[in-house]
């Protein structure tokens, strides 16, 4: 626990095997109490590394929900588990889970309700293999939601974030959609309700076995985003009534 408040990691995978154990072995058990495993359907053995290791909460899904029907699952057990903060860490080792304390400190101190790491704060992300592609995509969503949304986030593309209870509660996270661009609808139902988002740096690693979509996916999130973006601000003016708000 930190500060009396219980610490839930959610892990929402889809063929880690290769990267589980060193994720696994990185979470801080000092100040984590419970860690949740949501299998998406893996074609490789993520389910039985997740065994023996012995991480205690393991959801599998039958046939794949998509990376957004993933957290899902991770949120709403970890809720269950009377979690106070829930942080997603991904099983493929490309965040490290030593920020897990600090990033939970915040919360766990009242400072912050919600806790993103972020690969663009100092200069990790490109040292850290992230394709220029990428980052050039990075860099013009994250100015275009910044206007969009009035906010000054240096990213909203990671997937390296810690939650109180209190902001999942009073989110209608489950409106979302099941693939990648939950994670930019979450973000601007946070923001809706009138909470803050702190960030922390966090250097990243891009390898092979490390989780990453094509460019064909990241065109298809980029238009997801630029469509939440929208959403947002005229939800805001009144011009309309989105249904995840």
């Amino acid at each position: 626990m930190l500060n009396n408040k219980k610490v839930v990691v959610v892990l929402p995978a889809y063929n880690a095997a290769l990267t589980l154990e060193k994720t696994y072995l990185e979470i801080p058990v000092d100040v984590v109490d419970e860690v949740v495993l949501v299998d998406d359907c893996s074609k490789d053995d993520t389910v039985e590394v997740a065994r023996r290791l012995g991480i205690r909460h393991i959801i599998r899904h039958d046939a794949n929900k998509g990376y957004g029907g993933n957290q899902k699952s991770c949120y709403n057990k970890a809720l269950e588990l009377g979690a106070d903060i829930v942080i997603m860490v991904h099983p493929d080792y490309q965040y490290t889970p030593k920020l897990i304390t600090p990033m939970c400190s915040i919360i766990a101190n009242g400072v912050y309700p919600a806790v993103f790491g972020s690969r663009i704060l100092g200069n990790g992300a490109l040292r850290g293999g992230m394709p220029v592609y990428k980052y050039v995509f990075n860099r013009m969503l994250t100015l275009f939601q910044n206007i969009l949304l009035g906010q000054k986030l240096s990213e909203y593309h990671t997937g390296y974030r810690a939650f109180s209870a209190e902001v999942l509660r009073n989110i209608k996270y489950m409106a979302n959609d099941d693939d990648f661009v939950f994670d930019n609808e979450m973000i601007s139902q946070v923001f809706m309700k009138g909470y803050e988002i702190a960030e922390v740096t966090c250097p990243t690693k891009y390898f092979e076995e490390a989780s990453s979509i094509n460019f064909a996916r990241s065109s298809k999130y980029g238009l997801g985003v630029l469509r939440v973006s929208v959403q947002h601000r005229m939800h805001k003016w009144g011009l309309i009534k989105a249904k995840i708000y």
